[in-house]
């Protein structure tokens, strides 16, 4: 979930980012910003904004249809994102580097993924957010977001239950958060995790996000309640939940821990029944 980079990572992605900017012709201001991941890093270039990011070398080339690129041809355009003008991709030593140019858009409503004052949204943009995941669900995607031996694994470990055997699954954003989500208006952004997620996975990781602000985490749950109410959207926040204590279990988020254990307990109460997301319990 938010994981930032060690000095040498800094330095490498920063000389990186040099690199694509002076291949691509682009004069970029202002200090870099280091994405949540960990291994990206943006800046402002005039009216647009480079971003690098660094992988392993295993990943060369990029997947047809995924990330930023998959999400520029795929995703239907009246999802509000930054749109998508040029890329590059090169290796260099043991590494895979993806450099992408969009527009630049304003800044996050949070500079972490989890929230920590209200930013008292209006219903417009509430309404804007629901309409954008509707969207986004009607893209054709085929990769796996959080894997089904990934959830297996993470279930019994951080939830103390078995998981399901199947997750019924929909396209979504895949790190929907506050770092990645603008106001004044609604543009989403990080498409790097774009595919088939589990039902309610999104809307329960901006729950999950927001529990530090009671009134904001209640209102996702009451505009989100006819997915986050389904026994698919309850194994949704399971999972949104079995991810982000695991984060904590590597030493992030030490504020929402005990909240999100709260959560958890709350939701495990009844174990999932046969046929809740997809299937039997194994």
């Amino acid at each position: 979930m938010s994981f930032q980079p060690d000095d040498d990572t800094r330095h490498d992605l920063m000389a990186a980012h040099a690199k694509a900017a002076a291949f691509l012709g682009l004069v970029c201001a202002g200090r870099p910003l280091f994405g949540t991941s960990g291994a990206t890093i943006g800046c402002r270039a005039d009216d647009v904004w480079l971003r690098v990011s660094r992988s392993s070398r295993r990943r060369v080339p990029r997947p047809t249809g995924q990330g930023a690129l998959g999400a520029e041809q795929l995703v239907p355009k009246a999802v509000p994102r930054p749109r998508l003008h040029n890329t590059m991709d090169w290796t260099e030593a043991d590494w895979f580097y993806q450099a992408d140019v969009f527009d630049f858009v304003g800044p996050a409503i949070s500079s972490t993924p989890d929230l920590r004052d209200d930013p008292r949204l209006d219903d417009g943009w509430w309404n804007d957010l629901k309409g954008a995941l509707v969207d986004i669900a009607a893209a054709p995607s085929t990769k796996i977001t959080l894997r089904q031996t990934w959830i297996d694994e993470v279930f019994p470990k951080y939830l103390g239950i078995p998981a399901p055997a199947e997750v019924d699954r929909t396209a979504g954003h895949g790190d929907f958060h506050w770092a990645n989500l603008t106001s004044g208006p609604l543009v989403i952004v990080d498409w790097e995790r774009w595919g088939l997620v589990p039902v309610g996975y999104d809307p329960a990781v901006l729950w999950a996000s927001s529990l530090l602000v009671p009134a904001v985490a209640n209102r996702i749950r009451v505009e989100f309640s006819d997915i986050l109410d389904t026994p698919a959207g309850r194994a949704g926040q399971l999972i949104a939940l079995a991810e982000m204590l695991q984060a904590v279990d590597r030493g992030h988020y030490p504020e929402l821990a005990p909240l999100l254990a709260e959560q958890a307990r709350m939701l495990t109460v009844t174990p999932l029944q046969p046929g809740v997301g997809g299937g039997p319990v194994r």
